[in-house]
């Protein structure tokens, strides 16, 4: 039984502001079982696996392990390791790609660099002592906008009982850009997944709504059903993001920023700009989900923060310099 997933839908529980935050993702394919914390706990080495994480740390860059859908036998392949690395801010969003015999030459990359949307900083550790440094390994990726489905039944049992499903069926039925990806948070809006290189989350995802957002990306276009926030973007300005797409009805992906967050918790103060010079305050409160509901299978009932956005008004574009927050990691 899917418990929470099951709770949160029938409680009509808010998706916007719910995505794991991530300005960079770093995706390395992993057959196999995943455990609960997979990077460390799958047939990746663990020494590597926590490695990346400390690299990551800080940087914006949020490091996942990926693999096909299907069935994944409990065997050690040796096959290599297809890797992306994608870049979620808009209007210089983007994807690169390689395959490596060792992911341990992930450790050459620059993070930091990468979390500041950089592909300069796509570098990996040489396999010799004295080999430089090799940045013309990767290739920029142009396919369909990668579609990850959050399937790790160790995290969540939701994952497994709805996002495998989903995944298989995508890729069944010709979304071959899918893939299975071990935690992106809110396992109780399962199925979910994230779309990159645009960074926007789904939950409650159907495959039909999958192939209808992979549609209007492919022209530039987002669909905010069922849309959980853009994951380059803190959930105050996620919530704020997807507050002006209703009120002005924009769709374009890269149409609208946030250049400005004031304020901390329970209360912010979003600035979300448009590429037409429009500008928009929005106030976002946290607040304390109710009825008390599990925030994941076999937890005990709480009441989860949710982003609620209590109200807009239009504003003056900031003038440039002004930075708009920093992403970080949940």
């Amino acid at each position: 039984m899917s418990t929470c997933a099951t709770a949160s839908r029938d409680l009509s529980e808010p998706l916007a502001g719910t995505a794991a935050t991530a300005s960079t993702w770093l995706l390395v394919e992993q057959p196999g079982p995943w455990g609960t914390e997979a990077l460390t706990a799958s047939r990746l080495d663990p020494a590597v696996g926590r490695a990346l994480e400390r690299a990551a740390e800080g940087t914006g860059v949020r490091v996942a392990l990926i693999r096909r859908p299907g069935r994944h036998a409990d065997l050690h392949t040796g096959a290599r390791h297809r890797v992306f690395v994608a870049h979620t801010r808009p209007g210089r969003s983007w994807i690169r790609t390689t395959a490596l015999d060792d992911p341990a030459r992930l450790l050459g990359l620059a993070f930091a660099a990468l979390g500041a949307g950089d592909p300069g900083g796509l570098t990996l550790r040489p396999q010799a002592p004295h080999e430089p440094h090799d940045p013309a390994a990767w290739e920029e990726y142009t396919g369909d906008p990668l579609v990850l489905v959050c399937t790790n039944g160790k995290r969540d049992r939701c994952c497994a009982l709805l996002g495998r499903p989903l995944a298989g069926e995508l890729a069944a039925s010709g979304i071959h850009s899918t893939w299975e990806i071990t935690h992106i948070g809110g396992h109780r809006f399962s199925p979910t997944l994230v779309v990159l290189p645009h960074g926007y989350t789904y939950g409650r995802a159907t495959a039909q709504g999958v192939k209808d957002v992979i549609e209007a990306l492919r022209y530039g276009r987002v669909v905010t059903d069922g849309c959980r926030g853009r994951s380059a973007w803190e959930r105050p300005g996620q919530a704020a993001e997807l507050a002006v797409r209703e009120l002005t009805g924009e769709d374009g992906a890269d149409a609208l920023t946030v250049v400005r967050t004031e304020g901390e918790a329970p209360v912010w103060s979003v600035t979300v700009a448009h590429r037409d010079g429009r500008a928009w305050r929005v106030s976002v409160a946290q607040l304390a989900a109710a009825p008390p509901r599990p925030e994941s299978c076999g937890f005990p009932l709480g009441s989860p923060a949710r982003m609620e956005v209590v109200g807009i008004r239009t504003a003056q574009r900031p003038t440039h310099g002004v930075r708009a927050m920093a992403a970080g990691r949940l």
